[in-house]
């Protein structure tokens, strides 16, 4: 388990972010964009199944695919992915299909939901 410490660590004041391995790219590096994305959706899906899930996918893209790495690190497999699409597929599976745009109301957890 990761234990942080502390939020902060000025080692990006030059505009410049770590990897999951060490290595320095661009805060405005694709990557980095990309795996913000996720912790966004991260945050705001909190309340389904799949938040650990997507929390590992930061985890993958932050890391670059190198050989030899010095630490072995989290990958996902194309499993987890047709676990998921199954996981879709049977709560799906007693709806009807849709007619119109659905409008975000219900529950607190069904508005949330939606918005992720």
């Amino acid at each position: 388990m990761v234990r942080l410490t502390k939020i902060y660590t000025k080692t990006g004041d030059k505009g410049d972010t770590g990897l999951g391995d060490g290595s320095r790219v661009a805060k405005y590096d694709l990557r980095v964009e990309a795996y913000g994305t996720v912790d966004e959706a991260n945050a705001v899906i909190g309340l389904a199944r799949i938040q650990n899930d997507l929390f590992d996918v930061g985890a993958d893209l932050c890391t670059p695919i190198v050989k030899n790495p010095k630490y072995p690190p989290l990958r996902l497999a194309a499993l987890k992915a047709l676990e998921l699409e199954q996981e879709i597929d049977r709560f799906n599976a007693d709806i009807p299909s849709l007619r119109s745009f659905i409008l975000p109301a219900g529950n607190p957890a069904a508005t949330h939901l939606h918005h992720a």
